[in-house]
């Protein structure tokens, strides 16, 4: 009877030690994910349900007012608020919720009176490599944190550096990174800084009077025709650039009600899907003309989206509209394939592992979504969070961590 119970306890000890509960293989380091696309990586856990006994709050902690999505490193979830006249950025143990380490900054500002009812807190996703975490603040604001102490190790003020205005919004884009360089929408446009030292490297695609200033999109980085290039959406334009001497390789209008071209450009191989407040839902086809890209519209529709990014499974994109309601579109021609009766809130964050969808409505709803181009199928629905959610989730392990307007949760399944 003791062996058996000493081999049951090794049995539990060795289950214990081989859970992903905290697991490096898969971390959440930034805006929408490992490849900022909305997709977990290949073989991540996740979820079977979202029901309470099946997807359990492990801990939650109360923190000021923020939309950032958190980021998630082996050990750590690392949060950005804002506090009075205060930015305030936190770091919590993921097994725990104990907070490990709090740094920060003035950094307040008040948004267009338009925009008042969504609030005038810290907008941009920080992002995390190793041991650094490089955040945005409101007042066009760059700063470089030790991940393990929140030791500031460098900061850049945009608009001291370059005279720049306020942007009206804040700094809302979230920055990339590619190399040992960190491009983000900042100062009027886009600015390449070297991650070790702050140092701009150079800054393109400045805004002229346009009272609006910085864009919202953040930018991506893909390979068209074998050659590396980012892809920016600012207020006016969808923009190729070259990241290394910052070379705008192609260039093309995207129209949008004040400059609201806030998605993140979705790259399909040779592709660029992107949808905008008072514009359309826009497929772009990218060519290599002998060293020289052409960029054509492949196809057009109707739908507009407002602030949430798509999530592609297969040929077919999963958007949240501006008039609140849910719509599917094949890729290959632009055909709705279905739109919801159902309507949401104002703004739903969609993460897939490309079978299913787990969609957060502003409203604190979760609902677990099936990737089905025929229809709309609900899974499941719980209501996770009774103050409204503007961020992503971020999946790491068998975590989720939701971002309320003033909480961090842990969920574990």
């Amino acid at each position: 009877m003791k062996s058996e119970g000493r081999s049951s306890t090794f049995k539990l000890l060795l289950l214990l030690c081989a859970h992903p509960l905290l697991s490096s293989e898969f971390p959440w380091p930034q805006w929408r994910g490992p490849s900022r696309d909305g997709m977990i990586k290949q073989g991540a856990p996740w979820p079977i349900s979202i029901d309470k006994d099946k997807l359990v709050l492990s801990w939650r902690k109360k923190i000021a007012k923020g939309y950032p999505s958190p980021v998630v490193s082996e050990k750590l979830v690392f949060t950005v608020e804002t506090k009075g006249k205060h930015e305030i950025v936190r770091s919590f143990d993921r097994a725990n919720g104990k907070q490990k380490w709090e740094t920060r900054w003035q950094g307040s500002m008040t948004v267009p009176f338009f925009a008042w009812k969504n609030g005038s807190w810290v907008r941009s996703t920080p992002i995390l490599e190793g041991e650094n975490l490089f955040v945005g603040g409101m007042r066009d604001l760059l700063v470089c944190l030790d991940a393990e102490t929140g030791k500031r190790k460098w900061s850049v003020d945009f608009m001291k550096r370059y005279g720049s205005p306020l942007p009206t919004f804040g700094f809302v884009s979230s920055p990339l990174i590619l190399g040992n360089y960190l491009f983000v929408q900042a100062a009027t446009g886009l600015v390449k800084i070297d991650k070790r030292t702050g140092e701009s490297i150079w800054r393109i695609l400045k805004v002229e009077g346009d009272r609006y200033t910085s864009a919202f999109s953040s930018p991506m980085v893909a390979i068209f025709e074998g050659i590396e290039q980012l892809v920016v959406q600012t207020r006016t334009n969808l923009v190729g650039v070259n990241p290394t001497n910052g070379k705008v390789l192609w260039r093309k209008p995207v129209k949008a009600y004040r400059g609201m071209n806030i998605l993140t450009p979705t790259i399909l191989l040779n592709s660029i899907f992107t949808s905008c407040y008072g514009g359309k839902s826009l497929l772009f086809n990218l060519e290599n003309n002998s060293g020289e890209f052409l960029i054509r519209e492949k196809w057009n529709n109707k739908q507009e989206a407002y602030m949430s990014s798509p999530v592609i499974i297969g040929n077919y994109g999963y958007l949240h509209l501006r008039k609140q309601r849910m719509t599917c579109l094949d890729m290959r021609n632009g055909e709705t394939k279905w739109i919801s009766s159902e309507a949401f809130g104002k703004y739903m964050s969609m993460v897939s592992d490309g079978k299913e969808i787990l969609a957060l409505d502003e409203d604190g709803s979760l609902y677990r979504i099936e990737a089905n181009p025929e229809k709309l199928v609900i899974l499941e629905k719980r209501k996770i969070s009774h103050s409204p959610s503007w961020a992503y989730p971020a999946l790491a392990g068998n975590q989720m961590f939701i971002r309320e307007l003033e909480a961090i949760a842990c969920y574990h399944w």
